[in-house]
């Protein structure tokens, strides 16, 4: 078995972005020489997570909606009495998740034909990172 690891860095412009990497998942697969197996992509930050979905705005605009309701940006979390500004980010994160494991077959992502990975931040303009451990054949 074969266990290759990288880490991808961002630093968005934005608080609150969705970024694509499956070009760059693409990337560190091709690198890893694993042609069958998994990759699993964490962020490794309590603000920020990993989505799988479609590459469409207007579903990227819903999906924030949707977090921002749900999660919205409010002064009164409790987790702002430490002096943190950031209590809804960290309920964002829980929502969707800290990470995915993405099946590789035949040297590829074995993803949907509509499926795309996404690191999403909710606390951005800072220096954060995404582990991708690739493990297989």
């Amino acid at each position: 078995m074969r266990i290759h690891t990288e880490y991808l860095w961002f630093e968005t412009k934005k608080r609150k972005e969705l970024v694509r990497i499956t070009p760059k998942l693409e990337q560190i697969l091709g690198r890893s020489g694993v042609s069958d197996g998994m990759m699993l992509v964490s962020a490794m930050h309590i603000t920020a997570g990993i989505i799988v979905n479609d590459d469409e705005t207007g579903l990227h605009g819903d999906i924030m909606e949707w977090l921002e309701k749900t999660a919205p940006e409010d002064p009164s979390y409790a987790h702002h009495s430490t002096g943190e500004d950031n209590g809804d980010a960290h309920l964002k994160r829980i929502m969707v998740h800290h990470q995915a494991i993405l099946p590789v077959t035949g040297g590829k992502l074995d993803l949907g034909p509509w499926e795309q990975c996404f690191y999403a931040e909710f606390d951005g303009r800072r220096r954060k990172r995404v582990v991708v451990k690739i493990m297989g054949e």
